[in-house]
């Protein structure tokens, strides 16, 4: 009887380990901004490619000191690829467009920005504000196969809705924060 309750006791252990250990198995940054800090988790098994691309550059610490140029209340804000003086960083070659991944642009979700050629994507980010639903995979044509989500906001939305509501200005591009939104840092915490 004894062997027997030790041996459950250790399944229980066993399980209970196992199952902290496949929660916790995604990779978490905490973005700081001017604005306060934002904490991502970043869903490797869907999106490894934007994933790995994401990591190479915070590893790199290229996001320290970039902007969120562009905010559009009620849509999304985008940063990751200027500097605070607007000058447009130098990124790796553009990464494949993962967004058939199953994943959806709702609010909260990071994906990869990019032109309308669908793998131009490189180092630009942007954050869902609300959900998105015209920005997911459709189907396979430029129109049709949206945009690769990789993350989500765990902590931190308050800061995201904020920066999302500041005020905007056209200098040289259409919806510029009209004073700097900047990304101090981004570092993996997990």
């Amino acid at each position: 009887m004894r062997t027997l309750l030790l041996s459950a006791l250790l399944l229980i252990c066993l399980t209970a380990t196992t199952v902290a250990a496949a929660g916790s198995k995604n990779p978490v940054v905490l973005m700081e901004t001017n604005f306060g800090t934002v904490k991502i988790e970043l869903f490797e098994k869907e999106a490894p490619v934007s994933v790995k691309n994401f990591l190479d550059y915070t590893k790199s610490g290229f996001y320290s000191n970039t902007i969120f140029h562009r905010v559009i209340g009620n849509f999304m804000i985008q940063g990751g690829g200027f500097t605070a003086d607007f000058k447009q960083k130098q990124t790796n070659p553009p990464i494949s467009n993962e967004a058939g991944n199953g994943l959806q642009n709702s609010r909260g979700t990071v994906a990869m920005a990019r032109t309308a050629i669908v793998n131009s994507a490189s180092a630009q980010f942007f954050i869902n504000v609300v959900n998105n639903d015209f920005l997911n995979h459709r189907d396979e044509s430029n129109q049709g196969f949206g945009y690769a989500v990789f993350g989500k906001v765990l902590t931190g939305m308050d800061v995201v809705d904020k920066i999302a509501a500041t005020k905007t200005v056209t200098r040289g591009f259409p919806d510029v924060p009209e004073s700097p939104v900047i990304i101090k840092s981004i570092k993996l915490v997990k």
